[in-house]
């Protein structure tokens, strides 16, 4: 079995009293692209920290290609940070930004020339060599900043919501850029974010975190499709999620009682009892006032909200016979008016089942408004030393 090149063990840290990771095991594979994904307050910034060395865990350890770094200062580590915010030396040019580190690492004139280049090239930015910060675009920045991290050619790159404050195109270039220069270089980039559609659009693997803890890794797909908690499928993608009871399970299907109705869908090995049942909005459909065009299976509701997309509308829909809402996407040019009576329906094989606790109440569904990329639901700032540098400290 492949050695992993980070490997963090039990890793918990406490700023004064107050825990801000707990107990957190993960391994990271040689030239994977692993993203921490989750709220902010939740760890991942932390944790990006600590591997990085510019944090020291209170427990635990960190080991890279099977070394214990954990007491290594971040200057000794095999490791390079791209900060949010690219704060490039404004008296310095393209050039010497990206060769910073390599001076302070004293490297010859010649391998420095060859070396930048190379990363330069790497990133898209040749014939930039002369240009000062002023003169960038905030794109062409953050490309500094990255070939700056990457001539060190360090065996780890760590990104701290590196494309957050970019405006949506240029962020979805330097998605399609940093998917390339991960492929090129054959680093191994643990990416910070807490938007779900950058970290699938990016990963090999996510780690959803929540309250300083792991809750799901998996790669993109197995976490949209098969989410671990009521939060991790509401966390990526902004699901529905409903409370049912499961009646009967077998030969491959379940029934369902959502209120007075039953509903028997394709599921393997669902458990009796009490269950959330998981609907991913673009899974719904709505079709007119129920008992006009619905099915015997389809549920009665009125919309409450609803937004045109461009490429269709979202909606949230009050359900009649349950105290709650869903949110449905739908494509086309026409729909459904606020108060409108619909009725809902979706394929017997779009559905994930929860377990659920007698006492537990369904949580809100988001409104029809809110961007498909998950809100920064605030549990608090992330506690920051008020000494967090500023700048990529090799260069």
């Amino acid at each position: 079995m492949t050695e992993p090149r980070v490997r963090l063990e039990g890793i918990t840290h406490r700023f004064g009293s107050e825990p801000v990771l707990r107990d957190i095991s993960l391994d990271i594979a040689p030239s994977e692209l692993l993203t921490l994904l989750g709220p902010s307050g939740c760890g991942k910034t932390t944790l990006l920290r600590i591997i990085a060395g510019f944090e020291r865990p209170s427990e635990g350890r960190v080991l890279i290609d099977g070394e214990d770094i954990t007491s290594l200062p971040a200057n000794k580590r095999p490791t390079n940070l791209v900060f949010q915010r690219p704060t490039l030396f404004p008296h310095l040019d393209v050039f010497a930004n990206v060769a910073f580190g390599l001076q302070v690492a004293r490297v010859g004139r010649g391998e420095q020339r060859e070396r930048v280049a190379e990363a330069l090239a790497l990133v898209r930015l040749e014939g930039y060599e002369r240009r000062r910060s002023h003169e960038l675009s905030g794109g062409q920045m953050q490309r500094v900043a990255l070939a700056r991290a990457l001539v060190n050619r360090p065996a780890v790159l760590l990104l701290d919501e590196p494309l957050s404050a970019l405006d949506l195109k240029i962020r979805l270039e330097m998605e399609v850029e940093l998917r390339r220069v991960h492929r090129e270089t054959g680093a191994t980039f643990v990416y910070v974010t807490h938007d779900q559609r950058e970290a699938m659009a990016l990963s090999d693997r996510l780690v959803v975190m929540d309250a300083g803890r792991v809750d799901q890794v998996g790669t993109p797909t197995e976490v949209y499709r098969c989410p671990a908690s009521v939060f991790a499928a509401q966390f990526v993608g902004n699901a529905n999620v409903l409370p049912v009871e499961v009646l009967e399970s077998g030969n491959g299907d379940a029934v369902l009682r959502l209120g007075s109705h039953t509903r028997r869908i394709d599921y393997q090995d669902a458990a009796t009892g009490p269950a959330w049942l998981v609907l991913r909005p673009e899974a719904v459909r709505v079709t007119g006032a129920f008992g006009a065009n619905g099915t015997p299976d389809s549920l009665p509701g009125v919309v409450r909200d609803a937004a045109y997309r461009g490429t269709g509308f979202s909606y949230r829909i009050e359900l009649s016979e349950l105290d709650a809402h869903v949110k449905a996407e739908t494509r086309g040019a026409t729909g459904h008016e606020v108060d409108q009576p619909v009725s809902i329906d979706w394929d017997s094989d779009a559905c994930w089942l929860l377990p659920r606790g007698e006492e537990e109440t369904a949580p809100p569904a988001p409104t029809a408004g809110e961007d498909l990329r998950p809100a920064d639901r605030d549990r608090g700032e992330e506690i920051e030393e008020p000494d967090r540098p500023k700048e990529e400290t090799k260069g």
